[in-house]
């Protein structure tokens, strides 16, 4: 019985469990002018949901398509008028959908466009739409819980889209006493019995007085319904995915200003609630992250305009909600704002090293394919004959920016490009035509995982991350420069190593602490290379996935043994650092060639040329095996030596 298996039978529940990556994509495409299918993994064939697209860098108005209207009508956030027929679709299909040739508002040839899709599932998302009666009534719907926001389109005739929060309170009163437009920049006002009927919504229904703009005699209408905080996700089905919530601005004077909502969200749309402001939109695909300055960054779009996307201050994730460091908009002293947040994916466990790794050796100009999004490449250039430029290490949280594990140098702007993250399923390392090792990770549970943090010099400070176990393996970094700090499992809670340096493992309680990671934080001391004051750090961390990963630790015979790391195809990274002497950080993957014979390796901490002429290790269905040869000594007699092996 597999661990999923195991759990759902303990919690009673015989449904598949469902994630968030079945409901909900971000999904990144250039229009081609002609018919294209969006494979983005959403069943809108036979769930149905919403599609809402917007042209990246051009004006034009946004285009919502919902299965509750059908496929032949589109609305836009941007403007009060009636649904319009609806060009754009071909079909939803059971992994996304199609458009049709040269679309002005979702395929235009050549033009960059963002889609959001939102499948109805209980507890995140539903769409619904009725014929108004002109007096007080409910709507039902099938969200299974208490909605946290509504927003409501008349669909036969101009009107303006009215939004119900659960965290407005116009004039001190109660969310169902106020309401919120999403077509305009107006503050919040108050919503008399025409409106939400001053009746709170329940899991089965919400409740609707007899204004034009929600419920005319004889008027048609389709309503948005989201989630707040209702569990139903995840093997236990008790995790969130969407929150509803709100915060005040502190205008980032001093530090950022932390929301947490519970988890790390890819997707944020926020709305000043207290005074007039756009509806500004962000997600990690196009881009938020923090810079090591600390100031939160993201690329804008606004739903309720037909502008072009733009680069902004704040918001930017981090494990536990959002930060917003500005001293304006969406951060201005004092101003309360109303937000809606989607969770992070992946949530499931990945089952194999493929869904979440791919190596590639050759020019650093092609565009390779990984049937996922980034959010961690490694780069390191190996002209043949000559030294490598170093590893650069770059993650989708920090932007456009890379940190060199062979040195204390601190970010780069040289690599990678700018586009680098904005792409569903590819990458393009960067211009220069050199021969190029790059590896592409994606973060997973129980796999791998990357957290950004600021410093506070305090003893036995706590961090949170995601990957739903503990550590095993954690390679943390000061952004503005300094070594590189490595804890592993094999060598414990008590000891360091440097990953720009060859050295021993050196004993330092002011560095973890002297306390192992868990499931849900690991713990720094005060030390200035993990915890320096006001300091941005980033953390990579990882850990053992059945059939996926293995952070592993052996002691070397003298001559060759199989590393048994739980695989059936081999490994296809291999990691090796010796721990109780010098030795350096050694790297091979399938790439470049893991077979019987000679196996190129380059050193993380160092410069030094590729070597391609030993046998340091060989293939095993297990894992690999490692042989001891003078030049890399990774399996020495009674040696200790740590690592780690993808699949």
């Amino acid at each position: 019985m597999s661990v999923r298996d195991v759990v759902m039978a303990a919690a009673g529940q015989g449904a598949e469990p469902l994630f968030v990556e079945s409901v909900f994509s971000t999904y990144l495409y250039t229009g081609n002018g002609s018919t294209q299918t969006i494979t983005n993994g959403i069943d809108l064939a036979g769930e149905g949901g919403l599609v809402w697209v917007k042209s990246r860098p051009s004006v034009a108005s946004h285009c919502w398509t919902d299965s509750a209207q059908g496929i032949s009508k589109r609305i836009s956030s941007n403007s009060s008028g009636a649904a319009q027929p609806n060009f754009e679709f071909v079909s939803w299909n059971g992994n996304g959908f199609s458009l049709d040739a040269g679309q002005g508002f979702t395929n235009t040839n050549a033009v960059t466009y963002a889609s959001w899709t939102f499948r109805k599932a209980e507890k995140f998302f539903d769409v619904v739409t009725w014929t108004g009666t002109g007096s007080s009534r409910t709507i039902a719907h099938n969200l299974g819980s208490v909605p946290g926001c509504i927003i409501v389109k008349r669909t036969d005739s101009s009107a303006n889209w009215q939004v119900y929060h659960r965290s407005l309170n116009f004039s001190g009163g109660t969310a169902e006493q106020s309401r919120i437009v999403l077509n305009t920049t107006a503050a919040q006002a108050e919503a008399t019995y025409g409106y939400w009927d001053r009746t709170a919504p329940t899991s089965t229904v919400f409740y609707l007085g007899g204004d034009d703009t929600v419920n005319a005699s004889g008027g048609t209408y389709v309503a948005y319904i989201f989630a707040h905080n209702a569990g139903g996700f995840g093997l236990t089905g008790s995790d969130n995915v969407i929150s509803c919530g709100s915060y005040v601005g502190n205008g980032g004077t001093t530090t950022p200003n932390q929301i947490s909502i519970g988890f790390e969200p890819q997707w944020l749309l926020i709305k000043a609630s207290s005074t007039t402001s756009n509806w500004a939109m962000g997600d990690v695909m196009r881009g938020m992250y923090t810079e090591s300055g600390g100031t939160a960054k993201y690329r804008e779009l606004l739903a309720n305009t037909t502008g072009s996307e733009g680069g902004s201050d704040g918001p930017a994730p981090t494990s536990t909600g959002f930060a917003v460091s500005n001293t304006g908009l969406p951060n201005a002293s004092g101003v309360t704002y109303i937000y809606v947040a989607i969770r992070r994916g992946p949530m499931k466990t990945p089952e194999s090293g493929t869904e979440v790794f791919v190596p590639n050796y050759g020019s650093d100009v092609t565009t390779y394919t990984t049937n996922f999004p980034l959010d961690s490449g490694w780069d390191t250039q190996l002209p043949i004959g000559g030294s490598t430029s170093g590893t650069y290490i770059a993650a989708r949280l920090v932007g456009s920016m890379s940190l060199v594990t062979s040195g204390g140098a601190g970010e780069t702007t040289s690599a990678p490009p700018s586009d680098f993250w904005q792409s569903n399923t590819s990458y393009r390392w960067n211009t220069f035509g050199n021969e190029c090792s790059t590896y592409a990770f994606r973060r997973a549970p129980s796999f791998f995982d990357v957290v950004c943090y600021t410093g506070n010099a305090t003893l036995g400070r706590t961090v949170a991350h995601n990957l739903t176990i503990a550590p095993e393996l954690m390679i943390v970094r000061q952004r503005t420069g300094g070594d590189w700090y490595v804890y592993s499992s094999g060598t414990g809670a008590t000891k360091f190593l440097e990953l720009n340096a060859s050295g021993v493992a050196v004993t330092e309680s002011s560095v973890w602490n002297n306390t192992a990671p868990t499931s849900s934080v690991f713990t720094l001391g005060d030390a200035t290379g993990v915890n320096r004051n006001n300091t941005a750090f980033i953390a990579y961390l990882f850990a053992t996935c059945p059939g996926v990963s293995k952070v592993f630790s052996y002691t070397g015979n003298g001559s060759s043994q199989t590393i048994n790391c739980g695989f059936t195809s081999g490994a296809r990274f291999i990691l090796i650092k010796r721990t109780d002497s010098s030795g350096d950080w050694y790297v091979w993957d399938s790439a470049r060639g893991i077979v019987a014979g000679n196996d190129p390796y380059y050193r993380l901490n160092s410069t030094i040329s590729e070597v391609t002429t030993n046998d340091s290790v060989d293939t095993a269905s297990t894992g690999f095996i490692v042989n001891q040869v003078a030049a890399t000594n990774v399996n020495v007699s009674s040696a200790t030596y740590i690592g780690l092996a993808i699949a």
